[in-house]
Formats: structure tokens, sequence, C-alpha cells
């Protein structure tokens, strides 16, 4: 397996998990209780995604070569650290209330009810978003940067 090409790879795909992650309430949810739910906390996780989205860009521009690959590298590095720290934070100042006051029990498949996507979704996008910067670390350590 060559990491030059698969960290880059890796660092599209967990930019782009992030956010579908980020568009998984408003399947669930109707948009004004997700409006309500992503305003709860201090930051907003939309920038998080903005984030995630210019990752994509820079992750892409490395892997084809437009741009120097170590450039994009500690780019990825220095924006996966901005998109996991802003999800983070986002997910820890939510109230732990808001997510279950806008969930129902109605099921979505098998067990798995609005509540329980909702209550376990800021979670979900701060693990999911760690991804993005590991990414970036791995495509550093591949091009021997550190």
């Amino acid at each position: 397996m060559d990491s030059r090409r698969a960290a880059p790879q890796l660092g599209i795909v967990a930019s782009s998990l992030v956010v579908v992650v980020l568009v998984v309430p408003y399947l669930v949810v109707d948009s004004a209780a997700v409006s309500s739910y992503y305003g709860a906390g201090t930051p907003t996780p939309w920038a998080a995604g903005l984030m995630a989205l210019a990752s994509v860009i820079i992750f892409a521009a490395g892997l084809k070569d437009r741009t120097d690959p170590e450039t994009a590298a500690g780019a990825g590095v220095g924006l996966g650290l901005v998109v996991f720290l802003i999800a983070l934070l986002w997910a820890v100042t939510v109230p732990s209330e808001v997510p279950l006051q806008l969930a129902t029990d109605d099921p979505l498949v098998g067990p798995l009810t609005t509540g329980v996507v909702l209550e376990y979704h800021r979670w979900v996008l701060a693990a999911v978003s760690v991804l993005v910067p590991v990414a970036g670390g791995w495509y550093a350590r591949a091009l021997r940067l550190f």
C-alpha cells in the first residue's frame, strides 16, 4: 500500500464523512429543530463542515499533484485540527437535554429511533472529525516531514 496515496484518500473520505454526518439530523427531524439543535452549542458545527470541505480540496490537490504534497499535508493537519476542535467544542457545549427535546420515539430502522440518532449524533461527529487530522498526520508522515 502506497501511503503517499492512501493518506490523502483517507483525508478526502474523512472530510466528506464529516459533511455527511452534519446532514443526518435533517433526515430524521424537521429543519427548524435542526437549526435550534445546531444553534445550541457555542460554535456552529457548520464551521467544521466548511473547513472539512476545504480539506477535501486540499487533500485532492495533494493527491493529484496540483499543489505541493508537503503543503497539502501541512494544510491537511492544520485544517483537520480546526475541524476536530470545532466539532468537539460544539459537542461539549450542547446541553444534553436539547437533542432529547427535539427527538421522538418514531422508529427509523429496527430499534433505531430519532431519539437515539440525535442523542449520539454530536459524539459521532466529534469522533469522525478526528479522522481528518489523523489523515493529515499520516500524509505528513508518509512524506517524511516528521
